[in-house]
């Protein structure tokens, strides 16, 4: 089927997918294997079940006021004695496993971090009642503790406090960006024609965001290395150093080569931060959850750096949106605030008025919370507070899972999946203990060299474009990929999510792609006689 690939060079890698899926599921003799998008088929359960227990005993809290004025009517919720009706009720349902998860909740957050059980029942009951606007609009007080000891516990291991930091829970990572974004040329951070770097490969809004009208941004491209195992050689890392560049964006672990920054590159941006106190950063670890030992560049530039994490992925809660943005409490993007020119900042105080009388001292992060509401909307403002009770559950959840079973069963399931598709099309996969392997980089040049030689992967490159063979794939095999480049890698490669299908599928997927190389080997020994 001849298709003219190049009506398609423009789009985004999402929105060239709905192209590849329709021609993959045009023939109803066979199954449509969609690889080519992160929405993992796997789910904490646990945490789940303990909110929709939780939410009874909620209904119960709510019932015991007003409920004589008509049925199906409550009242809002009690403290008075609380906690004991809460032990009653666990006691009640101690043979499901939510009622432990629970109540070793509660002990948590009282005997470990020093809460009051109290008054964290009556968030969490209000919470996913959700009979109050969020209070603060940021983030729920106690809820704000509990999810920020989870992400600093897996983003930095500790080495910066909870004291320290500052959240704003949002819909999702895909808020996150929004936000961070809007506010940053809001607040006069980032104007049009300004340089930001970009760590390459990247999910793909990153590098198309800058370019939409309102930010006219110049993109300065920091690309990782396939040779040095999806590292930054220094030589990038030393554009960061250019005064120009006001900030740098990235992914760690990236997508898609699902590699973590490793400690040389950390200390490095590091070192550069500290000739450069003024460069910004936003930081991007939706994945490094999957990773051991994972440590985020808040980790090493916390005044610096823009935290984002989302709970989509390791908790297969995409439908949930839910995520949050941290920020150190002293931080330089605060500084820049402070030292803007007077005519940008009697216009912030005027943008800000309706909230203080001394729009100065607002922190950055209270400006992404107002700015995400149109500023006039800031008293309704913050993520729902159902959705932030079950941050705060998938948040202890991981907490109290002390040796680490739900991390290395997710491990363990991705990297069999990943063992399957290479097994079968003939080639080993990279071994590299700074992979995460959520998804995988199939490089057209490496595979075809490896099965068949360096000829014939020259031969390859030279008559196939990535995009061509994707799809030809989808056509012929049903399976749909994403080209690398849309992620700004700079080598012809197809992009497989490892998280959404099973592992007899990317099994699937790999005799179908060394068939393929199969039927193209074919043609250039033919060619050479």
């Amino acid at each position: 089927m001849a298709i003219d690939y190049s009506s398609y060079r423009d789009l985004s890698p999402f929105e060239l997918k709905d192209e590849l899926i329709r021609l993959a599921s045009s023939r109803a003799d066979r199954t449509m294997l969609n690889a080519g998008r992160g929405n993992p088929n796997f789910l904490a359960t646990l945490p789940r079940a303990a909110f929709f227990l939780l939410g009874q005993f909620a209904l119960s809290e709510s019932r015991l006021s007003m409920s004589y004025l008509s049925q199906g009517l409550g009242g809002t919720v009690r403290v008075e004695g609380i906690e004991g009706r809460f032990d009653r009720f666990i006691m009640d349902n101690a043979s499901h496993e939510e009622a432990t998860l629970l109540g070793r909740a509660l002990s948590y957050v009282r005997d470990q971090m020093g809460l009051q059980a109290d008054r964290f029942l009556l968030e969490m009951v209000e919470g996913i009642l959700g009979c109050y606007y969020p209070t603060p609009p940021r983030m729920l007080e106690l809820s704000e503790k509990v999810v920020g000891q989870y992400v600093l516990r897996e983003m930095v291991g500790g080495s910066v406090g909870l004291d320290t930091t500052d959240f704003f829970a949002t819909e999702g990572g895909t808020a996150a960006m929004a936000y961070v974004f809007n506010s940053l040329r809001q607040n006069d951070l980032i104007r049009k024609g300004d340089k930001v770097a970009i760590g390459m490969p990247i999910f793909s809004p990153y590098i198309e965001i800058p370019q939409l009208a309102e930010y006219g941004l110049e993109v300065v491209a920091v690309q990782a290395d396939p040779a040095l195992d999806w590292q930054y050689p220094e030589s990038e890392l030393e554009k960061l150093r250019d005064p120009a560049v006001k900030m740098f964006f990235c992914v760690n672990p990236s997508n898609p080569p699902s590699v973590k920054m490793n400690d040389a590159s950390l200390e490095k941006i590091a070192s550069i931060v500290a000739d450069r106190p003024d460069l910004m950063i936003l930081t991007d670890d939706v994945y490094g959850t999957f990773a051991d030992g994972f440590r985020s560049l808040y980790a090493t530039c916390p005044r610096n750096t823009i935290l984002v994490y989302s709970f989509s992925k390791y908790f297969g809660a995409t439908g949930w949106r839910l995520g949050v943005i941290g920020m150190h409490r002293d931080n330089a993007i605060d500084a820049r605030l402070a030292r803007l020119p007077a005519d940008a900042k009697a216009a912030l105080d005027k943008r800000y008025s309706s909230l203080t009388t001394d729009a100065a001292t607002l922190k950055f992060i209270d400006r992404l919370v107002a700015d995400s509401r149109a500023v006039a909307l800031n008293h309704t403002a913050g993520l729902s507070t159902p959705q932030q009770v079950q941050m705060v559950l998938f948040s202890l959840f991981a907490l109290m899972d002390h040796e680490g079973r739900y991390k290395a069963t997710l491990k363990s399931v991705i990297h069999r999946r990943e063992e399957a598709l290479y097994r079968e099309l003939g080639v080993r996969p990279s071994e590299d203990a700074n992979a995460v392997d959520y998804y995988t980089l199939i490089d057209l040049q490496d595979t075809c060299s490896a099965l068949y030689g360096e000829d014939f992967a020259r031969w390859m490159i030279e008559r196939a474009s990535t995009g061509e063979i994707l799809f030809r794939i989808a056509d012929e095999t049903g399976i749909v990929l994403l080209p690398g480049a849309g992620f700004g890698a700079t080598r012809p490669a197809a992009r497989a999510s490892l998280a959404n299908l099973n592992e007899f599928q990317y099994a699937a997927i790999g005799r179908a792609l060394r068939h393929m190389v199969e039927e193209y080997h074919a043609q250039f020994t033919a060619q050479r006689g």
